[in-house]
């Protein structure tokens, strides 16, 4: 058994200026401005766009993200639209053969302290559950069919390409203390990497 931190990747090149200028373009075809585009006009349009709600201009790019976390917080993710996934299969995946490690990985719980006693009891039973799970393939039981134990904390991947509207929605809600908290340690890693490549499009988005 393997226990694991939540993670996340961007899977785009990005260029946060480029972006921003394409942006620009797409939405002064609005207003046939686009002789007003320079250096430097792109932020301030952009805001504007943002701040009257004319957020379907910014709907002309998107990122890609690889998730790394548990099952219960996919759930949550493919919620959302518009948006792509691509999640790992539980189906066909199987878990005991050797690409896995011969082994099930968790995502570990942000919630509960290694020393808490509910996270003795959590530990207890994923390991119980891979003991079982690897019982069931022994006995000649096919992959999908043993995926019927396997748990929301079972580690999951899924690739996430949204629009930068949907992206704003998706953080906007899931940033908020409201949240479960493991898609809102998820929310907070997207939303310190976009702040960090792409200026001005997410900074009015707390990370809470």
């Amino acid at each position: 058994m393997k226990i694991i931190e939540p993670s996340i990747e961007i899977l785009d090149d990005i260029d946060g200026e480029q972006i921003l200028r394409k942006l620009e373009r797409a939405g002064r075809v609005c207003y046939k401005s686009e002789g007003k585009m320079a250096d430097g006009t792109a932020q301030k349009f952009i805001q504007s766009i943002i701040g009257r709600g004319h957020e379907s201009v910014i709907e002309h790019e998107k990122v890609t993200v690889l998730v790394t976390c548990d099952r219960g917080v996919t759930h949550e993710i493919v919620r959302h639209r518009i948006a792509s996934y691509s999640q790992e299969s539980t189906r066909y995946c199987n878990y005991m053969g050797d690409k896995f490690g011969n082994e099930l990985t968790f995502i570990k719980p942000c919630f509960w302290h290694e020393d808490a006693p509910a996270f003795a009891t959590w530990k207890a039973c994923m390991q119980h559950i891979e003991d079982t799970y690897l019982e069931l393939i022994n006995q000649g039981v096919k992959a999908e069919q043993a995926r019927a134990i396997l748990p929301n904390s079972l580690k999951a991947e899924i690739v996430v390409t949204m629009n930068m509207r949907s992206w704003r929605h998706f953080l906007s809600l899931r940033s908020e203390v409201a949240a479960h908290p493991q898609i809102r340690q998820i929310a907070g890693m997207i939303l310190n990497e976009f702040k960090a490549r792409i200026p001005f499009l997410f900074d009015d988005i707390k990370n809470t």
